[in-house]
């Protein structure tokens, strides 16, 4: 009965954790949009920094309740992994969102109106696509930063979840409380930025196409501000 409610908690616990953390899925969301990312990348991006985020967590969690280490004190730790998560979130966001607005700037300067005569009409030629090229090493670098930063961002309510079971020696509950609130976390992530690509997908935001690099800072340094400074 008792591994019944843990497991129970550990799903529910877990869905709520990811549902209010916009950490969890935006950054993905608008990097998917950003970088042009097919659904198949898009979604195992999103596994594997899902993987990540849980297992940083589930490894102190499970090392520190082995070497005895107070509840307390593993708190404590996840703490500063949150704070350290959150402004490398925030600094990521505003160093992408420069760059993008930096793109997005010179495409606009590159942007012109020119007459043909023959026609007797004005024809807007933007270069948008020439000049918001991203390199190779670059498109590779984002995904690894992303892994870094989930990989340090911790899953606060877990470390509780463990303790329990871990107390009493069952590590096989320990196990299952792991596995129910990694999966339910990880399927949440995935489940929210797969919606949010079909929903972004119907949509047209050609409008705002120059500066999408931009927006997508924006809103990623906005995911870590909200985690720093409102708990989310």
């Amino acid at each position: 009965m008792e591994i019944q409610v843990l497991v129970i908690s550990a799903l529910s616990i877990g869905f709520i954790h990811t549902i209010v953390g916009p950490d969890h899925y935006l950054p993905f969301i608008v990097m998917s949009k950003a970088r042009k990312w097919n659904l198949f990348k898009t979604m195992m991006i999103t596994l594997f920094c899902g993987i990540g985020h849980v297992l940083g967590s589930i490894v102190l969690g499970v090392l520190g309740i082995s070497l005895g280490i107070a509840l307390n004190l593993l708190e404590g730790v996840e703490a500063v992994r949150g704070d350290l998560a959150s402004w490398l979130l925030i600094g990521l966001g505003v160093a992408y969102g420069v760059w993008g607005l930096r793109i997005g700037l010179r495409s606009l300067e590159h942007s012109h109106d020119h007459t043909h005569n023959d026609h007797g009409h004005e024809h807007a030629h933007n270069h948008l696509g020439a000049h918001t090229h991203v390199h190779g090493d670059e498109k590779k670098l984002t995904p690894w930063v992303l892994f870094i930063i989930f990989v340090l961002g911790p899953c606060e309510p877990l470390i509780p979840l463990l303790m329990y079971p871990a107390a009493k020696g069952n590590w096989m509950d320990v196990f299952f409380v792991s596995a129910a609130f990694g999966l339910i976390t990880i399927s949440t992530m995935m489940a929210m930025v797969f919606l949010a690509y079909k929903g972004l997908a119907r949509l047209n935001l050609n409008w705002m196409e120059r500066y999408m690099h931009a927006i997508a800072g924006l809103i990623i340094a906005i995911s870590g501000l909200a985690i720093k400074f409102l708990g989310l």
